[in-house]
């Protein structure tokens, strides 16, 4: 009975709130007679409404029970006291004694002194903080969750009225932001490489909601059933159309998109805020800020990834509800189209017309983002974390992506966009030079073979494994797929995609590396305990010697996919040889397993460990005569040895890897090889450029693998070099007192001609 009497009480306030909004006239008189209202309604002595002005402004718009000369007056700046608190963290506050928060700020021309209990919710709008909403009470009351959960709802209605700019003439010009457009650079993540020059557009899948509040919340449960009825019907559809992007992990990442439409605890919030009084649009909304809201303070960069998906999903839920198709077509979509975006899932990204999207630029995204998975199978320029990119870029803005680099340059002028087309133009005649060289030996001057290796993920990137002329796959990043799926795979699904893979690889040789989870990897089906350091604690072969039934699982669907065929597995972050010969220990179980029912062998079984973590350095002659092969991966290993963690931008620009310390120790690590005879191969970013990977050269590796794109440069530079004399001038750079030597093999490579 407490529970209806509330959910009746919250629907009289919404109506009310309603009836007002809807009143012709000046918006300031609707905005006094709002707070009245909901001061009644809440039994609050005080109701005050603060709304944004600019980025970072408070301004009190309109107040019940504070002194009236305040309102247009009193100011906060986001996180300044309790009310910029609320805006700062986007998160509701009930206090009973306000007044002893830390947070709390006196304004004495507002006369709160008086008034001890304070309520106040954000006012969320798809993320944005619009205002903060506030009820206050002369007694040390302490509001219930059932009043928090009534003042969230009203607050949701003001903010949708408030971002149809409703409110904006209820006070006097903005006062902070500089409007002025201008030429802008912003800095991000490349989550795919390459080049583009076009249009911006941006995503704002929104839709305007012309009805809030419903009388009827039976017939709403109603309308939502049968919205969400056509939801799901459209994701199978989507699926069952989604030819374009062929198969591999982006159609596992759609499927696990699928299950979000039947997500229950979704659908469960859903129906309480229908419950609540909201029509099922503006409960769609509420749920989907409330979600943005919790999600801030989530550190787990997978689920947060996921929120794009949720936000897909129930954008086209208001689309189903208000009859709005939702898909933009060619005919909306400009030629050499630039989609800006908060961030997105991957249907809505297959809504565009990707022969007229040139790239897309995010404010979150990651690797293993959903989005980013699919854009890499369509070949799209991505850069993910670009702060502030949704209210800094203007529609139709003129924007240059460099996929290289990580830069979006924002109304870039006539010079530069001149300058980047010279650019696009020198790089395709590169390109076409690579095209030149594919069928060319990777061999210096001097005639030393290198062999050129691709880094790869997904079943896409096996289309450049012929194109860009590679010897073959020297990393095979198996946890990649694992996180396209919403369950751990089982054999046979491993089985049919390493199969797929060898199968694409067409005899070239594949190393697969054998599940690196943890740190910042991290599958959406696996829970493990929070970690101060995550990229030194419990991941890679550490997960897989404690839980050796999934290193088992995925060693049997190996050796079943490699049948008659060599097999190249390799273990990761290796620290220590007792841990390699666990894990060898596993794997001969397996092959004796595989054996005994009579099944197909590989033809040969090469085991490789990757050195990632410094100790396993000194053990190097041990190591031989135990592993087949070693293949050095840099990202960690160097993480590891200046103690610098590579997702820290403090610390991005710190420690260059071609330092002297760095170098001298690369150099010993190949040195310590070739006197084990132990093959010893690079895959980390390292070797990714010609600068580093001529370094590399003359310190003594011999195998270098990189990402697709950066084949072709690689070979341009091997096929250049002379590696004796550059093995002399290492040697002289190994005991400077320079953080970097980097200018030095610059001028190394200019003087000797070196294509770099």
């Amino acid at each position: 009975m407490a529970l209806q009497a509330t959910r009746e009480a919250s629907r009289r306030l919404l109506r009310r709130v309603r009836d007002v909004m809807a009143i012709e006239g000046a918006a300031q008189d609707r905005l006094n007679r709002v707070v009245r209202i909901i001061a009644s309604e809440m039994v609050a002595e005080v109701c005050s409404i603060y709304l944004m002005r600019g980025t970072d402004i408070l301004e009190l718009f309109a107040t019940e029970g504070l002194k009236a000369t305040a309102v247009h007056v009193t100011r906060l700046k986001v996180g300044e006291g309790v009310v910029g608190d609320i805006a700062a963290n986007a998160r509701p506050l009930a206090l009973a004694d306000a007044q002893s928060h830390p947070k709390y700020a006196y304004r004495p021309e507002t006369g709160e002194e008086i008034y001890h209990s304070l309520m106040g919710v954000p006012l969320l709008h798809g993320g944005r903080i619009l205002g903060v909403l506030v009820v206050q009470n002369r007694s040390k009351r302490s509001y219930t969750e059932d009043e928090t959960e009534t003042l969230q709802i009203v607050a949701m209605v003001l903010a949708e009225v408030a971002a149809t700019g409703a409110l904006n003439e209820a006070g006097p010009a903005i006062l902070a932001g500089d409007t002025t457009v201008r030429s802008l650079r912003l800095d991000g993540t490349v989550l795919n490489a390459g080049l583009a020059i076009g249009v911006a557009v941006l995503h704002e899948p929104r839709v305007a909601i012309d009805r809030l509040v419903a009388d009827d919340p039976e017939a709403e449960l109603q309308r939502l059933t049968e919205a969400l009825r056509g939801l799901q019907s459209a994701v199978d559809d989507l699926l069952a159309t989604a030819d374009a992007v062929g198969t591999g992990e982006h159609r596992d990442v759609l499927e696990s998109y699928r299950m979000f439409a039947r997500d229950a605890g979704w659908l469960a919030r859903l129906r309480e805020a229908i419950r609540g009084g909201l029509s099922v649009e503006a409960a769609v909304r509420k749920v989907q800020d409330d979600n943005r809201v919790r999600m801030r303070q989530v550190r787990d960069p997978y689920i947060r990834e996921r929120l794009d998906d949720l936000d897909d999903l129930s954008n086209r839920l208001v689309m189903h509800l208000v009859g709005e198709a939702g898909i933009v077509r060619a005919v909306d979509l400009p030629e050499n189209a630039i989609l800006v975006a908060r961030g997105m899932g991957p249907a809505e990204l297959l809504d565009y017309d990707r022969q007229r999207l040139a790239a897309v630029v995010l404010e979150t995204g990651s690797h293993t983002a959903h989005v980013a998975i699919v854009a890499r199978a369509l070949d799209l320029p991505v850069i993910g974390q670009v702060d502030h990119a949704m209210s800094q870029i203007l529609a139709n803005d003129t924007i240059i992506v460099d996929g290289d680099h990580g830069q979006v340059f924002v109304r870039p002028s006539v010079q530069v966009q001149q300058a980047f087309a010279l650019t696009m133009q020198a790089r395709d005649q590169r390109r076409q030079l690579y095209v030149a060289l594919r069928d060319l030996p990777a061999e210096t001057r001097d005639g030393v073979a290198i062999e050129l290796n691709l880094n790869a993920g997904l079943l896409a990137d096996f289309r450049h494994l012929h194109d860009s002329g590679a010897a073959g796959v020297g990393l095979y990043r198996t946890e990649i797929p694992f996180m396209a799926h919403d369950q751990f795979p089982d054999v046979e699904a491993q089985t049919g995609l390493y199969r797929r893979v060898l199968e694409l690889a067409a005899g070239k040789p594949v190393v697969f590396r054998t599940l690196d989870i943890g740190g910042d990897k991290l599958l959406p089906y696996w829970r493990g305990t929070r970690e101060e350091n995550p990229a030194m604690g419990w991941r890679a072969i550490r997960v897989a010697l404690d839980r050796p039934f999934l290193l088992r699982r995925q060693l049997r669907a190996l050796l079943a996919a490699s049948a008659g065929q060599e097999l190249r597995v390799m273990f990761p972050m290796v620290a220590q040889v007792a841990e390699l010969e666990q894990a060898r220990a596993i794997l001969d179980v397996e092959i004796q397993r595989l054996s005994g029912r009579g099944g197909a062998l590989p033809t040969m079984i090469r085991v490789g460990a990757m050195l990632e973590v410094p100790s396993l350095a000194w053990q190097l002659p041990a190591l031989g005569g135990r592993v087949d092969f070693l293949s050095v991966g840099s990202n960690d290993l160097l993480q590891f040895l200046f103690a610098s963690d590579r997702g820290n931008a403090r610390l991005a620009q710190r420690y260059d890897p071609l330092s002297p310390a760095a170098l001298a120790f690369l150099h010993w690590i190949a040195t310590q090889c070739e006197a084990a005879d132990l093959p010893v191969g690079f895959c980390g970013e390292l070797a990714a450029q010609p600068l580093e990977a001529m370094a590399l050269i003359g310190l003594g590796f011999r195998s270098l693998s990189a990402p697709p794109t950066a084949i072709g440069a690689i070979k341009m530079m091997v096929r250049s070099v002379t590696v004796e004399p550059l093995r002399r001038y290492l040697a002289t750079l190994f005991h400077l007192p320079d953080a970097s030597v980097r200018g030095k093999l610059r001028a190394y490579a200019a003087d000797h001609n070196v294509a770099i």
